[in-house]
């Protein structure tokens, strides 16, 4: 049965969600096996800096900015879970990632898919398992032509 994504952009108004490439990113993911984050809705929000900080504070009692933030699900009630991400962090790490603003956000979201997968990032040997799970997501993306489609308007 595929994902059920709940896709909450509005935070965000000059960004474009193409709601049919997400989904079947995540599909891409959710039927690798390769990482197996928990099945049910998975809820994705695109939000600012400072939205994204507020809730670092609220939740995590850390004001800075971040990238992205990753709540757990609840089996019982079928949602896998809710990743939040920056925007605003994307569009400006991008450049300096030498890749497009897409391929940053899309990053965020893998990175929170794998949060829900069980991976980590609280130490210097989790960070580095991350990394190279974050990298072979995306190229599976990448070889599959499964990459979300996003776009921001002036």
């Amino acid at each position: 049965m595929p994902r059920i994504l709940q896709i909450n952009a509005q935070q965000y108004s000059r960004l474009t969600v193409d709601e049919g490439s997400l989904e079947r990113a995540f599909a891409a993911l959710d039927n690798w096996g390769q990482y197996n984050a928990p099945d049910g809705e998975l809820s994705l929000v695109f939000l600012t800096d400072d939205e994204l900080a507020q809730i670092h504070a609220d939740f995590l009692d850390d004001p800075s900015p971040t990238d992205v933030i990753t709540f757990p699900g609840d089996d019982e009630m079928d949602f896998a879970g809710e990743i939040c991400v920056s925007v605003d962090r994307a569009l400006s790490e991008a450049p300096s990632q030498g890749w497009s603003f897409a391929e940053e956000l899309t990053l965020y979201l893998v990175h929170g898919w794998l949060h829900l997968a069980g991976l980590d990032d609280l130490d210097e040997e989790s960070r580095s398992e991350m990394r190279v799970a974050e990298k072979l997501c995306i190229e599976r993306l990448k070889t599959l032509s499964a990459m979300p489609i996003f776009a921001l308007k002036n």
